[in-house]
């Protein structure tokens, strides 16, 4: 990022950009800034955006070898094309004969390293992975975000905060923005903020339903399970959560019985350490054994709806009632 930060001052640039990663915010937003300071936001006679695979290469390169109409440079944006996971024989040629005066910026999900494209756009132009930040990243985005509005949080609120928001910069920036708007007049956020404005991600709401099941609480847990198919969550996604943080608790539990500490046990089982102790404590409710059959029985059940055998509405309804019974 740093790189093209300081292509972008210096109004240098590469011939071609390939920006990629699960975090969608972050391409975004350096896509938008080299499209700003390469052809401004109201040029389009030097400005061309293609998405997906159903696009012709000989119109992009068309267009990349066309002069540039009273400016210095022509941008071509291309995402989510698949290139980086195919041969892209033709792109990869064209690369090496596209004129200094076009600048091809790739946005991406997934790339092939070995691929011959990838190769080019490394050795003659920029690369830049963008991956879900760090937790110590993420929350000085956000302090930064609310100390240039005027607002305080403290520790526990934060952390509150982002178990809300997830890791998604994209949902935590919209939450940030609700924060800021609700506590108009005030300049300290609180956890009754949090709790009134933000809306909780499905894996908060999955938490508490596992919460629910661990205190044997099978008619909460019920109730938990239909308020998500009431917000239209496909019961299939349901399961794959539940069966997700079934294999954290476990993983947790176990690095916890070592005598790893939370940091260790964070590291490894790539989780914001502010949710270790929470999980420690959720993972009271069961047994090692538990948790590994509840795992493995999470996985029997999906094959058993995939093939058929069982209703995807049961399918969470067996999981609840069997780990809650009492």
């Amino acid at each position: 990022m740093k790189s093209i930060s300081k292509d972008i001052s210096s109004g240098e640039y590469k011939k071609v950009y390939l920006l990629y990663g699960d975090e969608d915010y972050l391409k975004k937003n350096i896509r938008n800034k080299l499209k700003e300071a390469i052809v401004g936001n109201e040029n389009t006679m030097n400005y061309n955006y293609f998405e997906g695979k159903n696009f012709k290469i000989n119109e992009v390169t068309a267009i990349a070898d066309t002069f540039p109409f009273f400016a210095d440079k022509r941008l071509i944006i291309l995402e989510n094309t698949g290139l980086f996971k195919s041969a892209a024989d033709e792109m990869n040629e064209y690369i090496g004969v596209m004129p200094d005066t076009t600048v091809m910026v790739f946005v991406e999900n997934e790339i092939d390293k070995r691929g011959k494209l990838y190769k080019n756009v490394k050795e003659n132009g920029y690369v830049c992975e963008l991956n879900h930040q760090s937790e110590a990243a993420l929350t000085n985005w956000v302090l930064n975000y609310f100390g240039s509005a005027g607002k305080k949080i403290t520790k526990g609120t934060m952390e509150m905060f982002l178990e809300y928001a997830g890791m998604d910069m994209s949902n935590i920036y919209n939450e940030m923005g609700k924060l800021v708007d609700y506590t108009a007049g005030r300049d300290v956020i609180t956890d009754d903020d949090v709790e009134a404005v933000c809306i909780p991600q499905v894996s908060g709401k999955i938490f508490e339903m596992i919460d629910a099941i661990g205190n044997r609480n099978s008619a909460k847990a019920m109730l938990l399970y239909r308020n998500l198919l009431a917000t239209k969550e496909p019961p299939m996604r349901i399961l794959f959560m539940l069966a997700r943080q079934f294999n954290i608790m476990l993983k947790v539990k176990e690095l916890g019985s070592k005598g790893y500490s939370g940091e260790s046990i964070a590291k490894n089982v790539g989780i914001q350490s502010f949710i270790v102790g929470k999980t420690l404590k959720q993972t009271s409710g069961f047994t090692i054994k538990q948790l590994i059959d509840a795992v493995e029985d999470c996985v029997k059940i999906e094959e058993d709806v995939k093939n058929g055998r069982l209703d995807e509405l049961a399918a969470v309804e067996m999981i609840i009632i069997k780990y809650s019974a009492k």
